[in-house]
């Protein structure tokens, strides 16, 4: 179906935030009806669309008739579908097992929702049209989504019953008969090949209009902060170019910590820059709770007016950037596998914000290297921060094996470069080379590695020596962490991580 208005601010429920809001009924966690009230203050401050997890177990496919029972008048005013948004994120049948047919049921939830809010309000517009895909690696996983609704779905009406009577003369007419489906793309292949998967998917369904969301988070999980922001400039290049055939409105799913994209209220201008390909940003739970209120408004203020921009790449700059983001892999990946056990134990203590159990992620599914499993993003960031190895740093020393022309790219490409470097090698503790080894039992190659990327760094961008007292606090913290986890006293091991989130304002 057609698209309507697009938003610029997406609110989600990626559990990073340190935090906990006003509002939440627990002191530690959020509850799945806490969610519903967290989408309805979402939209009071200005917040546009929210992404409804529908992944994860406990799904709520109810929200629409719980939301307008909050403030009848709010939605009256900022009408579902047309002013304000709830967009799902769906199980991704393809790779889902025993939770695939939780689709049917989201599915199923959105003409239910039509009829709910067409009975209160009295008007013609879904509240519902657009899902979100997540690993999306083909135009045939969309294409499956968007051709499920159309014939198992809205189709349906016309089934005949017995003697003329129609499926539609017991249920009523099915609305919408479309749905969008937004391809949420988080793999370094599929990225690549953003452009068949778009362009063969939008002639399938005679698209003219597409939102495209690019996974940041992920991806720089799975091979390096450094290639995942390169990546993410690539699909943003791609998209631009193919615009004048298909206009397209990409998403980026930025968090607050600079691995997965600084994207909080206290760089936001420098963000949008960064990201200026871009028409919508995700808005995830440490940029709604861990800062000022006032910031956090005036911050999405200036997200709805930012403008996107279509500046893009060169056809040889591209190649230069995949070329680049391979090399960088190789170390990066081969540390990561060494310190997954490391990383696994410690997420076992950070701080749970969400009750029920959301979507999970490409290691989860052990698809990116194929040799280890790791939590989501936001625990794998937790954790290197809990040890005092900020994960931004690790692989960085594959620049070194960069030609020159890869370096020109990288530093024009990644604007930001220095000072996200700058600002998250603040948090390394050196202390952390003797707890590899001593409580972790990291072997002493990979802890060299890791030496040399810290050595890279110290000779092209300077490690800040006077570091004020937070971040001396945040050392002295991770130092305590390890000695406490080393002594099994898992009580204070949770209680320095969470002194350590609130300091950064991040979990993860």
């Amino acid at each position: 179906m057609a698209i309507a208005m697009i938003p610029k601010t997406m609110s989600t429920q990626h559990p990073d935030n340190a935090k906990m809001p006003a509002w939440a009924s627990e002191k530690s966690m959020i509850r799945n009806d806490d969610e519903v009230e967290e989408a309805y203050q979402c939209y009071t401050i200005g917040i546009k669309e929210v992404m409804w997890d529908a992944e994860g177990k406990d799904v709520d496919t109810h929200v629409l008739r719980k939301l307008i029972s909050k403030n009848h008048e709010f939605f009256e005013k900022n009408v579902l579908g047309s002013d304000i948004f709830l967009t799902y994120r769906v199980p991704n049948p393809a790779i889902e097992g025993t939770e695939r047919k939780v689709l049917t049921e989201t599915l199923e939830s959105i003409p239910v929702n039509y009829d709910v809010f067409n009975t209160v309000y009295k008007r013609d517009i879904p509240p519902i049209f657009e899902v979100i895909l997540p690993f999306t690696t083909s135009s045939k996983d969309l294409l499956n989504i968007a051709k499920y609704y159309e014939k198992a779905v809205a189709a349906r009406d016309e089934i005949e019953l017995y003697d003329n009577v129609m499926v539609k003369n017991i249920l009523g007419e099915t609305k919408p008969k479309k749905i969008n489906i937004i391809p949420l793309i988080e793999d370094k292949d599929s990225m690549f090949n953003i452009d068949g998967i778009v362009k063969n998917f939008a002639r399938a369904v005679s698209a003219k209009k597409m939102r495209v969301f690019i996974a940041r988070s992920d991806p720089a999980m799975n091979y390096g902060m450094i290639p995942a922001v390169l990546m993410s400039k690539y699909a943003a290049s791609r998209l631009c170019k193919m615009n004048d055939d298909i206009e397209n409105y990409p998403i980026v799913g930025v968090g607050s910590s600079t691995f997965r994209g600084r994207f909080s209220p206290e760089n936001i201008e420098k963000s949008l820059y960064e990201y200026s390909n871009y028409y919508t940003f995700t808005l995830q739970s440490a940029f709604k709770y861990d800062y000022p209120q006032d910031s956090v408004k005036n911050s999405i203020n200036i997200i709805n007016r930012h403008e996107r921009s279509f500046d893009y790449l060169e056809d040889y700059e591209e190649e230069i950037i995949k070329n680049a983001v391979n090399k960088y892999v190789i170390n990066y990946q081969k540390i990561i596998e060494k310190l997954a056990p490391a990383i696994n134990n410690i997420t076992m203590y950070l701080p749970k914000r969400r009750s029920r159990k959301l979507h999970i992620g490409l290691f989860g599914y052990s698809r990116s290297t194929g040799n280890v499993t790791l939590p989501r993003a936001i625990s794998f960031v937790g954790a290197m921060y809990s040890m005092g190895l900020p994960p931004e740093i690790i692989g960085i020393s594959s620049l070194l094996n960069m030609k020159d022309d890869e370096l020109d790219i990288i530093e024009k490409t990644y604007i930001n470069l220095r000072s996200d470097i700058m600002e998250s090698s603040s948090y390394l503790n050196y202390e952390v080379f003797d707890a590899l080894k001593d409580v972790y039992k990291i072997d002493q190659e990979t802890i060299n590695m890791i030496k040399a990327d810290v050595k890279y760094i110290e000779n092209n961008y300077g490690i800040k020596s006077d570091l004020g007292y937070e971040r001396e606090r945040h050392n002295y913290l991770s130092s305590l962490m390890n000695l406490a986890f080393k002594n099994h006293d898992f009580e204070n091991t949770r209680k320095y991580i969470l002194d350590m989130a609130l300091i950064r304002k991040f979990i993860g």
